[in-house]
């Protein structure tokens, strides 16, 4: 299942408006924040999909019938871009364990690049709800081969796959990679163009400069 909360009307188009903007993206906190504020709106969403329990709270006047979570995801992301868009996921999912993944593209002479995991630390993903994040998918390669380096950790019982600005071709991708059935995809928005560099057009740019700074 797909879910693209842009292609409702909703105070999230205003935050994807403003990170692609290139004059306000510029203010690096403001971008951040925006990556944030989404991260709180798809864990939200995400939040109505899953299991929840009956507690009777106490109140000085008296008892309250409540629903809660029945249990807290692990809340994953990739390495460095997508740590903004993982705090918005913590502010909502506060006892939440989590789960990081560094990927990075490693380029060659002839400008085609592979990707490579190198860094992976979470808890144990055996039949857990599992939240992998990141605010950008161009090819899906460094998706798909997070979410397997993850499976090496256990079997998540469902995974929510999440990503700001994706390219049809990254959707396509991990639907015909991503190992199994049990993932549902959250999106931003779905661009339809990616350059021979991978870079999604129109997209934003490189979400991890904008949010840190430029790397060497």
């Amino acid at each position: 299942m797909i879910h693209i909360l842009s292609e409702k009307s909703s105070v999230f188009n205003q935050y994807i408006a403003e990170i692609r903007d290139q004059g306000i993206q510029q203010d690096r906190i403001r971008f951040r924040r925006n990556m944030e504020r989404m991260g709180e709106i798809f864990a939200y969403e995400i939040s109505k999909t899953l299991s929840y329990k009956q507690v009777v709270t106490p109140t000085v006047l008296g008892e309250a019938d409540t629903k809660v979570l029945a249990e807290q995801p692990v809340v994953g992301t990739i390495l460095r871009a997508g740590l903004p868009l993982h705090q918005g996921m913590l502010n909502i999912f506060d006892g939440a364990q989590n789960a990081f993944v560094s990927a990075y593209r490693r380029h060659h002479k002839d400008n085609s690049f592979d990707i490579h995991v190198e860094y992976l630390s979470t808890p144990s993903l055996e039949d857990k709800t599992l939240i992998l994040c990141d605010p950008m998918l161009a090819t899906g390669s460094s998706m798909v081969l997070s979410y397997k380096a993850l499976l090496s950790k256990g079997t998540p019982r469902h995974a929510h796959i999440v990503s700001v600005i994706a390219s049809r071709e990254g959707v396509d991708y991990l639907r015909k990679h991503l190992p199994g059935d049990n993932y549902t995809l959250w999106l931003g928005a779905v661009d339809e163009e990616l350059t021979a560099h991978a870079y999604i057009v129109p997209g934003l740019g490189d979400a991890g400069d904008l949010a840190y700074g430029e790397k060497l």
